[in-house]
């Protein structure tokens, strides 16, 4: 606020000017003596409305009417300052002597206009103390006369500042604007207390104090500590502050309730789980440079019961800010996952037979492009526990990649990618594989099945679009695959179950397990699902409706061979919604599998049957080797040729 903190001041010393001349000029000259001087001071046309009425005793001072400080030549948006009236104070006993101590300036109902050009020149740049008006040309150095003065107390009531960039086409206000400042010495420390509301936010307060402001309104450097308060959350800065804008110093950021924090900021309905931040604290060493870098380093972030340290650079000079971060874990606990991260009813939520239609606001990613690695020793999801996280973030123009570099868990290893892709319209997809992972353990804490034991290696990829999770589950596509080795299944023997109707529990020793799969339009079809036992086989086959909840599906376990053992296959369909489906043994399909020898004996005896008779009534001799069609054929020749030769009898 360095440029605003220059106006108010020529604003002061100029009246007070005016109140020094009391003795030499008449009344009415005092208003005119102190606009041309501002008109001096600023390169701006200043308008002062109403009469300038004085007081004498027991302060000094004056107010004046409305105010108006005119904008660049370049803006049709109205005037750089407006106020409804300046409120000055002076010591008369310093005044006499030579010196200008305010005791009092409150500034009522001010509205500034802060605005950039396109091309880069700003308003607030005016010529006060050798700053080229409208930043036009080279800084003049600073002038012999510079303002010094103190103010024992200073204020502004019921402000708003608006912020135009035409080049972003930004368009920020800030209402209730109020400032407290205390600045007895010129070349000394000030405190101040301030408190704003941006547009759609709550009100702000930031209290602290300034090292030297008059060296910060010079352009240069001071120490300064500050805290910032919003909604319970805490923001606290000591180090050094500069203009241009710069700094150097520690940070410390706290919040009690971060989803209460994020409603006050504007952003409402964010309902945090436990572990990803309910509460936030913050710390370390900041640095930012005239060229719009920001740095952090040394940083130690507590979410919850998990904390990370690293390092953090933002490039805020691009019109999408890059973020870049080093970032070390110790064991990640996100078990609060689980607890959801809903706001409250959702009537277009997924009910049993249906995917969420509710719109997936993935705008996020649009907000900054980023290279971000995390490393950790441990991460606990809810239900899964995984060992050595090595993961890469990147984010790139709306579409985020996220890498596995390495993650182990459950005697095995993950890897592959996941995509979210906002760029277009929302798609995400992946490519994924997982090694020698053991199913009882992984099986147990995803779904409570530990029945089922053996290493597996599985693949996926997959594409989804669309705008909420119902879309997005009835465009899927893509394949993958599953296979296992030698395993078991514990708590049945399908050996003694087929064989001798027994289910008397057991254990179920198999020594492979087979499936491929192919995805479109949210539809999984597995054709050759395979399940190996000694002396049972297990095939399926069928459609899963990923989209549609739903399962039309195969099984069928065989005994033995049917071709070889007369074995004896048993399909059963599995058909209907996930919530409730339909299982049945599927009896025409039985009869087709098990009944083909007898089918094929019961044809070959009926055709035995019929070649008896034809043969009897046709009175057919059928030689060896040759077949009653041809038989037939013969016979037929030569009762022709009979015929035929008795016609030349």
């Amino acid at each position: 606020m360095r440029w605003l903190v220059r106006v108010v001041v020529v604003l002061a010393l100029l009246v007070v000017v005016a109140l020094a001349s009391l003795l030499l000029l008449p009344g009415e000259r005092i208003a005119r003596v102190a606009l041309d001087q501002i008109e001096v001071q600023t390169g701006r046309k200043v308008t002062l409305s109403g009469e300038v009425q004085l007081s004498y005793y027991p302060i000094l001072g004056a107010r004046t009417g409305a105010v108006e400080i005119a904008n660049a030549d370049w803006s049709d948006n109205g005037p750089l300052l407006r106020a409804e009236a300046l409120k000055i104070g002076v010591d008369l006993a310093a005044l006499i002597a030579g010196d200008i101590k305010i005791t009092g300036l409150e500034v009522l109902s001010p509205t500034v206009l802060m605005e950039r050009h396109a091309d880069g020149r700003a308003n607030w740049e005016i010529g006060v103390d050798g700053v080229s008006a409208s930043g036009q040309g080279t800084p003049a150095q600073t002038s012999d006369n510079a303002l010094a003065l103190s103010l024992d107390r200073a204020l502004v009531n019921d402000g708003q500042l608006r912020y135009l960039d035409h080049a972003t086409g930004s368009d920020l206000t800030i209402s209730d604007l109020s400032l407290d400042l205390s600045w007895p010495v010129y070349r000394g420390a000030a405190g101040f207390a301030l408190t704003a509301r941006p547009a759609g936010m709550q009100v702000i307060s930031v209290s602290g104090d300034i090292a030297d402001l008059a060296a910060l309104i010079e352009g240069g450097v001071t120490n300064l500590n500050a805290t910032a308060e919003l909604s319970g959350a805490t923001a606290a800065f000591d180090g050094v502050l500069g203009v241009p804008a710069q700094a150097q110093g520690s940070i410390a950021l706290k919040t009690e309730d971060t989803s209460a924090t994020l409603a006050a900021l504007g952003v409402n309905g964010v309902v945090l789980p436990r572990g990803v931040g309910r509460q936030v604290t913050l710390a370390g060493n900041v640095t930012l440079t005239q060229a719009m870098q920001l740095s952090l380093r040394d940083m130690v972030l507590q979410l919850d019961q998990n904390r990370i340290n690293g390092a953090l650079d933002v490039d805020l000079a691009q019109t999408r800010p890059f973020v870049t971060a080093r970032l070390q874990g110790g064991p990640l606990d996100l078990t609060g996952l689980a607890d959801g991260t809903g706001s409250g009813d959702d009537k277009s939520a997924a009910s049993s037979d249906g995917w969420s239609k509710a719109a997936i606001d993935a705008s996020a990613l649009g907000l900054v492009n980023a290279d971000l690695t995390l490393k950790a020793p441990s991460i606990a999801l809810p239900n899964l526990s995984f060992q050595a996280l090595d993961l890469r973030a990147g984010i790139d123009r709306s579409r985020a990649v996220v890498t596995l570099n390495a993650l182990q868990g459950y005697g095995g290893n993950f890897a592959g990618q996941v995509v979210a892709n906002n760029r277009n319209g929302l798609s995400v997809g992946g490519d994924l594989s997982v090694s020698g992972v053991e199913m009882q353990s992984l099986l147990g804490d995803l779904v409570g099945v530990t029945r089922f034991t053996g290493a597996a290696d599985a693949r996926l990829s997959y594409l989804g679009v669309g705008q909420s999770v119902h879309q997005i589950m009835n465009s899927l596509s893509g394949e993958g695959a599953i296979n296992m080795g030698r395993g078991t299944i514990e708590g049945v023997d399908l050996d003694s179950l087929m064989r001798q109707g027994l289910a008397t529990g057991g254990t179920t020793v198999f020594d492979r397990l087979s499936a491929s799969f192919t995805m479109k339009d949210g539809d999984l079809n597995n054709p050759d699902l395979l399940l190996e036992l000694p002396l049972i086989t297990a095939r399926g086959e069928g459609r899963v409706g990923l989209g549609k909840r739903d399962i039309d599906y195969l099984f069928t376990p065989q005994l033995g061979s049917l071709e070889d053992q007369g074995g004896l296959a048993i399909p059963v369909r599995i058909k209907g919604p996930w919530s409730s489906p339909k299982v049945w043994p599927d009896l025409e399909r039985a009869v087709d599998l098990n009944l083909q020898e007898e089918k094929k004996k019961a044809e070959a005896k009926a055709k035995a049957k019929l070649e008896d008779k034809v043969k009897k009534e046709l009175g057919i001799t059928q030689e060896e080797g040759q077949s009653l069609e041809d038989a037939a054929k013969q016979k037929l020749e030569d009762e022709i040729l009979k015929g035929l030769g008795g016609l030349f009898k």
